[in-house]
């Protein structure tokens, strides 16, 4: 699948571009959780006119279903505009029908895209 060679991933601690995922391993039914995504959490990754993360997606993929469901879609458009610029970094707070993963991609301008995932449990 043509995906497979685009989508880039790595150890996020040594890695400036993959997507970290932060949320609980384990969650209760009806409980809205807070996901939050970022880039460069160990490495900093530059945010310049020039090298920037242009967007992040976060996905869900419940066990046992086909599609994923598309949790947020997050812009950062300024990137040393008059000085301005938008650093990589986005919540959901979200109610999840079970067990299943997260996935989230993010496009950097220089290095493509990137992407990680992270199991999350339904108690």
């Amino acid at each position: 699948m043509i995906f497979d060679t685009l989508i880039q991933t790595g150890d996020w601690k040594g890695e400036k571009h993959v997507p970290v995922i932060t949320a609980p391993e384990s969650f209760s039914k009806d409980e809205a959780i807070e996901i939050k995504v970022s880039i460069g959490d160990a490495i900093g990754h530059p945010n310049t006119l020039e090298h920037y993360i242009s967007w992040i997606k976060l996905f869900y993929i419940e066990d046992g279903k086909k599609f994923a469901v598309e949790l947020g879609d997050y812009r950062f458009a300024a990137h040393g505009e008059g000085e301005t610029f938008s650093e990589p970094f986005a919540i959901a707070k979200v109610k999840l029908p079970g067990s299943g993963k997260l996935m989230a991609l993010s496009y950097c301008n220089i290095h493509g895209l990137w992407g990680n995932e992270q199991v999350i449990t339904l108690k």
